[in-house]
């Protein structure tokens, strides 16, 4: 019975992150085109044949249709059901986390907490799915982002929940972070890493502060490395053909948040 009570709660809210995750589509897809994300229904690329509601049903559509239009029979991108079950998965994540995760109980921060946390992942998907679609970071997701962090850290901080020293090691963390990768695009003229990437690690860097920053970019230029290495041997890039970084550099901020201090302090006593 325990475990009844908690799984529907989890069902609900998986389906709400699939109805998010479709519109999260429409936002990244328009984004990328500069259209407004609320005018105009749905449509599809090829053909521009209005999608009619039945088509339109988070995952299950995508399934029925087998992943082609039912128009002109062309395929459907992978990303719309992928970024549709990720929210849906990022949504249970967040339900379970009202239990395990978030730990503040002061007021207002028992709900700006999961609600901070909630808005931060849903940029991020964002920002992940653009960048892996068309090589590019959406200006409009990395201000709202750092806004976002900026006010909420600010705010813990006068609360007296975030000591100042905390605080100030953030911004000092966010400024390096940024030199360094600004650094890294000017001197290799762009071919190290897209502008982009200079801008969100502004706010990543805020967000994951010191010692957990470092974690943070290390892992991505790791995981950037192998993912790469294993697309040349498998044929699926060039050596000097581009790949996006700014999803590397969202999951190595994941990888920071989650365990950042445990893996520095580990380095640390392994030099040591």
């Amino acid at each position: 019975m325990t475990l009844l009570v908690f799984l529907l709660p989890a069902l609900f809210f998986f389906l709400l992150g699939i109805v998010l995750g479709s519109f999260l589509n429409v936002v990244i897809l328009r984004s990328i085109r500069e259209e407004s994300w609320l005018g105009g229904r749905s449509h599809c690329d090829v053909c521009e044949t209005t999608i009619a509601w039945y088509d339109n049903i988070p995952l299950l559509s995508y399934l029925v249709l087998r992943g082609k239009c039912r128009h002109c029979r062309t395929a459907i991108s992978l990303s719309h059901p992928v970024v549709e079950g990720l929210t849906g998965l990022l949504f249970v994540w967040w339900y379970a986390g009202l239990f395990f995760f978030f730990k503040l109980t002061q007021e207002p921060f028992v709900i700006l907490q999961p609600l901070f946390w909630l808005l931060v992942a849903v940029l991020l998907v964002i920002i992940f799915f653009t960048d892996i679609l068309v090589y590019l970071i959406p200006d409009r997701m990395v201000i709202l982002l750092s806004g976002l962090v900026l006010v909420y850290y600010v705010a813990l901080l006068l609360a007296g929940i975030m000591q100042p020293m905390d605080f100030l090691y953030s911004l000092i963390s966010m400024s390096v972070a940024v030199a360094f990768f600004y650094a890294l695009w000017y001197f290799t003229q762009g071919r190290g890493l897209g502008f982009g990437d200079v801008k969100l690690i502004a706010p990543l860097s805020l967000l994951m502060g010191w010692p957990a920053t470092v974690v943070g970019i290390f892992s991505a230029f790791i995981l950037g490395a192998v993912v790469g290495i294993f697309l040349i041997i498998l044929g699926k890039k060039k050596l000097k053909q581009p790949m996006p970084f700014g999803p590397f550099l969202i999951i190595g901020a994941v990888i920071a948040l989650l365990w950042g201090h445990d893996i520095f302090s580990w380095y640390l006593g392994f030099l040591y």
